[in-house]
């Protein structure tokens, strides 16, 4: 079942005997590595300098490994612990708010789990093929196997390869991509050039290259007969790009890619902390209404901000103390009121049709109403997936399919500044919030992300969120607000910093000053296309002479073919 691989000497990190299996401990550890890696995402302060730490450990066991089965198993090994300890908060909105039994959301998380864990599964195995790992043999490579120079771009190009497709296929749930921790870590500077995909390339090489260098000076009888070439060299190479990839990184963090633009905006941001088991009922919606009505109006702001469904009905049927009490506030204070809403169209016999989760706008004096309709819509809790209906069925929410809006919206202009919104799940996604930015025919210089995490309690969910907003801010040059439900309500500037924030779950308003921006980051320029060609490019090349190069490796140094 275990890998036959070489067992190690005593001291060495790497290093072991042709005769002796994986050890019962290693996928364990590789599981172990992937919980691990949970805690360098928020709320942990600086935990990208941690995710380095078990990086380089999850690594050091893939190199372990004799064949790309067992590469696959690692790699699957790390993501089941990363994502069962990572997004666990979705039993809370199935069992708790969906009222589906604990053994069947259990199951469901689990079972999800499993499938996130494929995607790091491939890119290990894909990484096994094209290092040379055990090509085309009936049985496992039985020589340790030493990390290399194209092992290790390899390694990268498959991490961060495997990381997008997770969040592209099946409409894509990249929750918990590498990339996140480094918000606060050393590789934030590389977000405006190659978005999270592409710091996941590079902190993938980073571990690579430090478990190169340290394979390197583990003792070997090649080495101490002086056969192995120059074994300084061999160790500084690798560890010195590892160490100016991390200086690479923080000095591109003070690096500015866009400039300020127009006047600077005061905003308030409103967090109504309404009960996700009232909140579609009558009373619920009712006092929420009145709520963020009393809300709205109590001070003027150059834009006033709800969350996402704030206002729980159709816009056809908002009542209409809310919509005079509103408009009449907007007309006297000069302020711009933007919230959430039911969309719908209704037909000509008054039926309503695609329905749609909505933004609406109003502005000073015009008569004219803003509406942006959510676009990437989230699977089962927006649209339900064909065949999965009776999955949904076990569930008490109201659930169903909404209607698209379209890629790129117009945005909403307040007081000359261009303002996009984003609803909830949407700001997971980079290259879109870049498409509509770089493909807007008036780019906005400020984005706005409304959400309603109440779905999952007090946990995580809502930390980490906040991350990826953050992360938003540094790929593009802008800065974001944030109107939650139940938190996390924040402002961020355009360096991904936090200006400030609303306690969760309390009910209450942020008043910030924010300053637009104008100009386009590289990331905004051309998406993940670098990151993705660059993968291409070195994986074909891993695919083709990978195994070549192993052979060659292990003929010119004996049976410890380090490269």
């Amino acid at each position: 079942m275990d890998d036959p691989i070489p067992s190690r000497p005593a001291g060495g990190l790497l290093a072991a005997a042709p005769s002796r299996a994986l050890p019962r401990w290693h996928y364990p550890a590789a599981l172990l590595a992937g919980a691990a890696n949970t805690l360098s995402f928020a709320p942990t302060p600086h935990g990208g300098w941690l995710q380095l730490v078990v990086f380089v450990w999850f690594f050091a066991q893939l190199t372990r490994t004799s064949s790309w089965r067992g590469a696959a198993l690692t790699g699957g090994a790390f993501g089941f612990g990363n994502f069962i300890s990572g997004i666990w908060w979705l039993y809370i909105s199935m069992h708790v708010y969906g009222e589906m039994a604990a053994p069947l959301a259990g199951g469901a998380l689990v079972l999800f789990s499993l499938y996130l864990s494929l995607y790091p599964a491939f890119s290990a195995g894909l990484w096994s093929f094209c290092a040379g790992h055990a090509w085309h043999r009936r049985e496992p490579d039985p020589r340790p196997f030493s990390p290399t120079w194209h092992g290790a771009f390899a390694f990268a190009s498959a991490w961060a390869f495997s990381e997008w497709l997770r969040g592209t296929l099946f409409t894509g749930f990249p929750w918990l991509a590498s990339g996140y921790p480094q918000v606060d870590g050393p590789f934030a500077g590389f977000a405006p050039i190659v978005g999270v995909y592409g710091i996941a390339w590079v902190l993938a090489l980073f571990a690579a290259l430090v478990v190169q260098a340290l394979a390197a000076a583990r003792p070997s009888p090649a080495r101490e007969s002086g056969t192995n070439g120059n074994a300084r060299v061999r160790i500084a190479a690798p560890a010195g790009i590892a160490v100016a990839l991390v200086a690479a990184g923080l000095g591109l963090s003070q690096v500015t890619w866009t400039v300020p633009a127009n006047a600077p905006l005061t905003v308030r941001l409103l967090q109504g902390n309404v009960k996700q088991d009232i909140k579609f009922e009558e009373a619920g919606i009712d006092a929420a209404i009145k709520m963020y009505q009393q809300m709205i109006i109590e001070k003027p702001a150059d834009l006033i901000v709800t969350p996402e469904t704030a206002i729980a009905v159709m816009i056809q049927e908002l009542p209409e103390p809310f919509a005079v009490a509103i408009r009449k506030f907007s007309d006297t204070t000069g302020s711009a009121v933007l919230f959430g809403a039911v969309g719908a169209s209704v037909t000509e016999d008054g039926r309503y049709v695609d329905y749609t989760n909505s933004l609406y706008g109003v502005t000073p004096n015009s008569r004219d109403i803003y509406h942006y309709d959510k676009h990437h819509l989230v699977p089962f809790g927006e649209f339900i997936p064909w065949g999965f209906r009776w999955f949904v069925d076990l569930m008490k929410m109201p659930l169903g399919d909404f209607a698209r809006g379209a890629p790129v919206q117009k945005p909403f202009l307040v007081h000359n500044q261009p303002v996009m919104a984003d609803i909830c799940y949407e700001d997971l996604f980079g290259e879109e919030i870049a498409a509509t930015i770089r493909d807007n025919p008036q780019p906005p210089g400020v984005l706005v992300n409304v959400t309603n995490l109440a779905w999952f309690g007090d946990t995580i969910a809502l930390d980490q969120h906040l991350q990826i907003a953050r992360m938003r801010s540094l790929e593009t040059g802008r800065p974001m607000l944030r109107s939650t439900n139940t938190g996390m309500t924040a402002a961020i500037d355009a360096h991904g910093r936090v200006l400030g924030q609303l306690k969760p779950f309390t009910i209450g308003s942020l008043d910030v000053r924010i300053e637009g921006t104008s100009g386009f980051t590289p990331y905004v320029t051309s998406g993940n296309n670098i990151v993705l060609a660059v993968s291409f490019v070195l994986l074909a090349f891993g695919f083709t002479f990978g195994p070549g190069l192993r052979r060659r490796n292990g003929s010119k140094n004996g049976d410890d073919p380090q490269a």
